[in-house]
């Protein structure tokens, strides 16, 4: 295996425990006598939360753990920093107008993945991280956010060298010129086989494989084959005697019959399911299999298991409050991997079942709500997918006919600018607002992306109405409403969704926190795929289905007036 490399760079589907699986390697490395240092790069990091201590942008030792560092890379700060250094230097030398308008431009939710990329390789670029440090962990983002970060450079070395003008929502292109080369060193040093290794972590879930398997052909083509695959949480030996352990380890058994070719070829280490959460040292050790880990906690006294989940209601009478209205925006929301994709395609088909017009959609590239709604569609139920390639050349082309006429050097001016990468952000979020106007004549179930990118998507709003109206010169209705529209309990339903376990629910609640500051109200919270409702007698996962009572309670006590339950289902 090649996790003894300088540089091991973690990525995969949301929710498959890339931090888990990134932190128990760092320590096991710090362990064996080197000097680690794990950065994340994730706008929603949880590295605080794994390790108990509060972490920033410099480098934090970890109490018990000799030799281990980590830290943040904080995208908005980076984002705001970034802006100033790119706006700052023209402060009191142009006119008022043009120092607002470059601010404008680079007040979009790209600007945010370009800062968060621009720290990324100047971590790597800097010498004397390299003196100071053996190994440098980089747990990152969601696998798209990961590939369109590593997709940048190429974008901007093609739009710098094609272009001739000031300006694009990037900034003035001199301030890119000179960090060329240094995006360029990033990709060879994560394309070298002999400093980087790339682990592609999933679940044995299929839809993790497919999305690893994906991850994997992209990262190749962009010339970064060194690479391996981590598998998580196996169910080594399951209850026979139980049928939930036998349909969970089944499950697992059937998706790794069918590893996708592409990663059958890898170096490939399993990880089992443990019986405890993964938070602190102890219990990183324990998943590295360098320590015995603290035993699974018996719940509080006041937690009666039946009694706890006896008052939280079915997702059968979330079903029938959402039909009553007879239309709307449904939205779930909630950290990758926690169930959005299936809890949306169960409620879009009840309500399809129930008579509704009913269409559903996702704004996750990452999504298959295609594959889960399957062949049996219901009378009445539609389904859609915002495709951003699509969503860009519609956008383009109506930017074009909507500047005619143009010369010849105005045009050219013009299609550079569409050629920058905050374009397909800008078409995919007017598609987004034109998909929620929809629920005006009847039902909108929308799978949304996970939630540091669907809270740019959101909070972006009023810099895309500045962008786009500089662009076109007006503000399409849709794009004008949605934020009401977003505001409007009576129009919009959003489920925050969750998993009984700590990092979804920390997750959760501060996405919860986000959407109250943008002066969203969730409608309530759907705990999904519990084990503690499923019944199950199997140690392994009956030690977890404990584990996750003190984590129902908080929901219900603390977080959410309205909370539904969905348990693990064997069939």
């Amino acid at each position: 295996m090649g996790l003894d490399r300088p540089y091991l760079f973690f990525t995969g589907k949301g929710g498959v425990g890339k931090t888990s699986v990134a932190s128990a390697t760092a320590l096991d490395l710090a362990d064996h006598g080197r000097r680690v240092l794990i950065v994340s790069t994730d706008p929603a990091s949880n590295l605080d939360d794994v390790f108990r201590i509060s972490v920033g942008t410099e480098p934090t030792a970890v109490p018990g753990a000799d030799g281990l560092w980590i830290m943040n890379l904080d995208p908005e700060a980076a984002a705001a920093a970034y802006r100033e250094r790119v706006v700052g230097p023209y402060r009191g030398k142009l006119p008022a107008s043009v120092v607002t308008g470059m601010e404008e431009q680079l007040s979009g939710a790209c600007t945010v993945e370009i800062a968060a990329f621009n720290e990324f390789t100047s971590l790597l670029a800097d010498p004397a991280i390299t003196r100071r440090f053996d190994h440098v962990i980089f747990d990152t983002a969601p696998t798209g956010h990961t590939l369109r970060l590593l997709s940048l450079p190429t974008a901007w070395s093609g739009f710098i060298e094609t272009s001739s003008h000031g300006a694009s929502c990037l900034g003035p292109l001199a301030g890119l010129e000179h960090q060329r080369e240094q995006y360029a060193t990033t990709v060879r040093t994560l394309a070298d086989p002999a400093r980087t290794t790339v682990v592609l972590v999933s679940r044995p879930e299929p839809s993790a494989l497919r999305e690893a398997a994906r991850t994997g052909e992209e990262l190749r083509a962009l010339g970064i084959a060194n690479q391996e695959l981590v598998l998580n949480g196996l169910l080594a030996a399951a209850d026979p005697d139980d049928p939930v352990a036998a349909a969970f380890a089944g499950r697992q058994r059937e998706a790794l019959a069918q590893l996708p070719a592409t990663l059958r070829h890898l170096p490939t280490i399993t990880v089992p399911l443990v019986r405890t959460d993964l938070m602190g040292v102890e219990a990183l050790r324990a998943l590295r299999g360098s320590g015995p880990g603290p035993a699974a906690p018996d719940p509080s006294p006041d937690l009666d298991p039946s009694q706890a989940l006896h008052d939280i209601p079915p997702l059968d009478a979330l079903v029938g409050e959402l039909a009553r209205p007879g239309r709307g925006v449904i939205m779930t929301m909630g950290k990758g991997g926690v169930g959005k994709t299936t809890l949306a395609v169960t409620l879009a088909r009840a309500l399809a079942r129930l008579g509704h017009r009913v269409h559903l959609s996702t704004t996750d590239p990452a999504a298959h709500v295609s594959d889960a709604v399957g062949n049996d569609i219901p009378e009445g139920l539609t389904v859609g997918r915002i495709d951003p390639a699509i969503e860009t050349r519609r956008y383009s082309d109506e930017v074009l006919a909507a500047a005619e006429p143009l010369d010849d050097e105005q045009r050219l001016l013009l299609e550079e600018d569409l050629r920058s990468p905050c374009t397909e952000e800008i078409a995919v979020f007017r598609a987004f607002a034109r998909t929620v106007a929809g629920a005006a004549e009847g039902f909108v179930v929308l799978d949304t992306a996970p939630t540091g990118h669907t809270l740019l998507l959101l909070d972006a709003a009023q810099s895309y109405h500045r962008e786009i109206a500089r662009s076109t010169g007006q503000v399409p209705e849709a794009v004008r409403l949605l934020l009401g529209r977003l505001r409007d309990p009576s129009y919009t339903r959003i489920l925050v969704v969750t998993l009984a376990e700590s990092t979804p629910v920390l997750e959760a609640a501060r996405l919860q926190d986000d959407l109250r500051r943008a002066q969203i109200e969730p409608y309530g919270w759907v705990i999904n795929a519990s084990l503690a409702a499923s019944g199950t007698r199997d140690p392994v996962l009956g030690d977890r289905a404990r584990l996750e009572l003190p984590h129902i309670a908080r929901v219900v006590r603390e977080l959410s007036p309205r909370t539904w339950l969905v348990p693990w289902m064997a069939a």
